[in-house]
């Protein structure tokens, strides 16, 4: 089975190396989880370094020393902030920042980027495109998660200014990610002159996002802005419709708090995807995002990618629950454990 991955893997390459690399990167993606996992990324780095040239191979060695820092500093602050010790976390990730000099900076020719996927980047290309030559950000440097992780342990320190810096050079790396956009928006909801930037990042982040529990907060945090505005019977249609992708104590909280300030306020789900609709928001995910998930999974399946194509099939179902992709998950799996 794993010779087959890999065999499959080798068979996908081409002449091109730039497309290899990119290909390449999406494996790892696809298989980090998988029962063999060690030994087909290992053979995937392999072939991923047959793929660089002279200076790009000198350039990865002298950053091997900054890469297994940046791992290190991650996997101590994700143990302290699982345990409760977020202060910790922060106070650990302030020196290695003073320190740290990232090899990913961007420069007057070249742009440097992070997607987690095909998809992400099909994305980034239909909504904002590149102004320069892009250069992606190898899976074994998490700088994106480190710039992530120190603005979220800053904006829950109240240390709004500085966070949103972070946060910011994240969004950089990848400007469609709806997790890291949303975290931006918290402290637009806190700190801000306005509430016109709290809305106007909470609606990119609903245009990129992809996943149910993004969708669901997207609408929460929306539910929020239009608390705000006192404008009611929105906030509550919002607040209903996000607990079709994600149960939330928080909505169902607001619901209550909605309705116990206007006990007449009673809304059915129709109703309330009409009110969103009348305020031109979008319902669900969005539809090119649909679309492309559509065409990456046949296209994977179409050339017997199975694996891949699941990936991007239960992503498909988590947003629609529709029967008829779930049969072809039960398909492709079958013929992969086969």
């Amino acid at each position: 089975m794993k010779e087959e991955i890999i065999n499959e893997i080798k068979s996908n390459l081409g002449e091109n190396k730039d497309l290899n690399k990119k290909y390449l990167s999406s494996q790892m993606d696809v298989y980090k989880d998988h029962p063999n996992s060690k030994e087909i990324l290992k053979e995937i780095s392999n072939m991923m370094w047959d793929c660089l040239s002279e200076f790009e191979k000198e350039e990865y060695t002298q950053n091997i020393e900054n890469k297994t820092q940046l791992i290190d500093i991650l996997n101590d602050v994700s143990y302290e902030i699982e345990n409760g010790k977020s202060k910790v976390a922060l106070e650990k990730l302030d020196k290695f920042i003073d320190e740290y000099k990232s090899p990913f900076e961007n420069d007057q020719f070249t742009e440097y980027h992070f997607f987690t996927n095909t998809l992400e980047e099909l994305i980034f290309m239909k909504y904002i495109g590149n102004e320069k030559e892009i250069k992606y950000i190898p899976t074994n440097q998490p700088i994106l998660d480190l710039y992530y992780i120190y603005g979220f342990l800053l904006l829950e320190d109240k240390q709004f200014e500085k966070s949103e810096k972070y946060l910011k050079k994240a969004i950089k790396i990848n400007p469609v990610s709806s997790r890291v956009i949303l975290e931006l928006s918290e402290i637009y909801k806190i700190h801000t002159y306005t509430y016109n930037k709290y809305y106007m990042v909470i609606s990119d982040a609903l245009k990129y996002a992809y996943y149910p529990q993004d969708i669901a907060r997207c609408y929460r945090q929306l539910g929020c802005y239009y608390i705000e505005e006192n404008q009611m019977e929105i906030a509550l249609a919002l607040f209903i419709y996000s607990m079709e992708y994600e149960l939330s104590p928080q909505a169902y909280s607001e619901i209550h708090y909605i309705q116990t300030k206007n006990s007449e306020m009673k809304l059915n789900l129709d109703e309330c995807i009409d009110i969103i609709k009348n305020k031109n928001i979008q319902i669900g995910a969005n539809p090119f995002v649909l679309d492309t998930l559509h065409e990456l999974a046949e296209e994977y399946e179409k050339n017997h990618l199975y694996n891949q194509a699941n990936y991007y099939y239960e992503i498909i179902y988590s947003l629609t629950n529709d029967e008829k992709i779930l049969e072809k998950i039960k398909n492709k799996t079958s013929k992969i454990n086969y």
